[in-house]
Formats: C-alpha cells, structure tokens, sequence
C-alpha cells in the first residue's frame, strides 16, 4: 500500500484550490468560517477519500462509507457555525455552513480524481454566493424601506 506523491499533491492542491476559491467570498463578507476552514475541510476530505483508495481492492470494502463518514463529520463543523449566536434567539450563518459542506463536496471530487466536476463545482459555489448574497442585502434593504 503506497500513495504516489506527485498524485497526492495534484489532488490535494485542487481540494486547497476549490476550498480557497468557496473561502474567499465567505473571508471577504467576514464571515466566521472563511479561508482557512474551507480549504482545511476540503483538503481533509480529499485527504480521507485519498486514505480510502488505498483499500479499493480489499474484499468486503465500501468505497462509499468514507463519503458518508465526511458528510456527518463536516455536518458538525456545519451545526457549530449555525449555533455560535445567542442561545438559540437568532438563526445565522446557514450560507457558511452550506459552504463548508460544498468545500467538503470539493474535496471528495479532487480526492477522486475528478477535476472536470469539481472546476464546474466549485463555480457554482462561488457564483451563488456572490449573486445571491448580493441579491439577498438587496431583498433586505428592500425590505426596510418598506
């Protein structure tokens, strides 16, 4: 059981990559979980899915229980952000902690040596939360003055 270098590097750079890429716009908006927390959950998700292909040929292995294992795991990191505030009185940080599950998407997808689907992705993420958190201070601004 071996892991070649020169693909571990390839994989976890594109998982650094797309975290950094969802991070920016969250660290831009001084969100609490921004840079460093979703390149980390990405990087440790491809990290996890690498670990997993090392055993692809074992007998009885389900390749897929790693996926389900990194879903619950970053599920906690998720709750942590949306539960920061004050004891329950106000629900925040659900788009951070979305982007934290899609850093931990990005990572399965580079870890898996899917790199096509992960560009498109990662995109997408970010497109989303540039055009709808935008759209959303404007609904909110909106709202006020009404």
């Amino acid at each position: 059981m071996e892991i070649d270098i020169t693909e571990f590097l390839l994989k976890n750079g594109a998982a650094a990559l797309a975290g950094l890429l969802m991070g920016l716009e969250r660290q831009s908006k001084g969100k609490p979980a921004g840079l460093k927390t979703n390149m980390l959950v990405a990087l440790g998700a491809s990290s996890f899915i690498i670990i997993s292909l090392l055993f692809r040929d074992s007998g009885g292995t389900d390749m897929t229980r790693i996926v389900g294992q990194v879903v619950v795991g970053v599920g906690f990191l998720g709750a942590g952000v949306i539960l920061h505030g004050e004891k329950g009185k106000k629900v925040e940080g659900l788009a951070t902690a979305a982007t934290i599950w899609c850093s931990a998407a990005a990572g399965c997808f580079a870890g898996f040596a899917l790199y096509l689907p992960l560009l498109i992705f990662t995109i997408f993420v970010v497109i989303i939360n540039l055009v709808f958190g935008y759209l959303n201070l404007k609904l909110k601004d909106h709202a006020k003055n009404d």
